[in-house]
């Protein structure tokens, strides 16, 4: 007798796949409706986008603070204007500067806490005994705390070592950072041991065997830490305002955090000009993210 089960199991889980997919496709459509409108309305006059948005971006102690009237989201701007461009670009430098403070911040910060993650890494994975254990212990706690339960202390120390109004006193507690050292601990704990030991038996150094064996392992776990640290450091915003108290020096993640109903339009410019890293870098480690993340260097237990 012929069955039907297997043909109403597999409609079954067609008909999910199909319902899952179309899921997916409206989160993702609602996930990039902002990043689209910031687009476009980068490309609008300024009176365009008071017309629209006006109510929306107006301040506290005004009396249309509540949205009381009808928001006109637009895909398509009257007329294409660069002037936001122009002035971002080419009239006032003051936006390129906050750009370049946000360079000389986050470049720093991700190279050398990179470096310190790596070979602390490669210590906690190599390295066994009680204290070790602790210690990574110690590290995970730390990783689970907000940066706000951090600050005040951070600040003391900064204080202490006359770092206040310096990029030290921010670069210095994040090259530290425990977010790393654990990601990549993880992943080089999954390389076995008999790579190792076969390392050993040719004769390898403890540093060739970091540099021939365990990094290129971890390659594509390292390249992720390298891109998540950047887009965390990147859009900081808590630091600067406690850290830096001079205006000139703050990163333009900061300008960016104090739009105000005069701004708007040079904003949505320069929100776009500051996602242009962001993105640029992942697309081109999309691959090596995914591969970081979901296999941890690419090695299953």
């Amino acid at each position: 007798m012929i069955t039907r089960k297997p043909a109403l199991h597999h409609a079954a889980r067609s008909l999910l796949m199909a319902f899952l997919t179309v899921i997916a496709a409206v989160s993702a459509v609602i996930f990039l409706i902002p990043t689209v409108l910031t687009i476009v309305n980068s490309f609008m006059s300024q009176a365009e986008i008071n017309a629209d948005y006006g109510v929306v971006f107006s301040s506290v102690s005004d009396s249309k603070a509540y949205i009381s009237d009808t928001v006109n989201l637009k895909f398509i701007p009257d007329m294409v204007s660069f002037d936001q461009y122009s002035t971002v670009l080419i009239k006032s430098p003051e936006y390129l500067i906050k750009f370049w403070n946000s360079v000389k911040l986050t470049v720093p910060i991700v190279i050398f806490q990179t470096a310190v993650a790596v070979f602390a890494a490669y210590g906690f994975s190599r390295l066994t005994g009680k204290l070790v254990k602790i210690m990574f212990f110690v590290y995970i706690v730390l990783m689970l705390m907000p940066y706000q339960v951090t600050l005040v202390p951070n600040y003391l120390v900064a204080d202490k070592l006359n770092l206040i109004d310096t990029y030290w006193s921010i670069i210095l507690p994040a090259v530290f950072s425990p977010f790393a050292v654990f990601i990549l601990t993880k992943a080089m704990r999954r390389i076995p041991n008999t790579y190792y030991e076969a390392a050993r038996l040719d004769g390898a150094s403890e540093f060739r065997i970091f540099t021939d064996i365990c990094f290129p392992l971890v390659r594509s776990s390292v390249f992720s830490v390298v891109i998540l640290i950047f887009i965390d450091y990147w859009n900081m915003v808590e630091q600067p305002l406690i850290l830096l108290s001079d205006s000139e020096t703050h990163p333009l993640s900061v300008f960016l955090s104090k739009i105000n109903s005069g701004d708007t339009g040079i904003a949505f410019a320069v929100a776009v000009i500051y996602m242009i890293p962001s993105l640029l870098l992942f697309l081109y480690g999309e691959e090596y993210l995914v591969e970081g993340i979901t296999y941890s260097g690419g090695i299953k237990e």
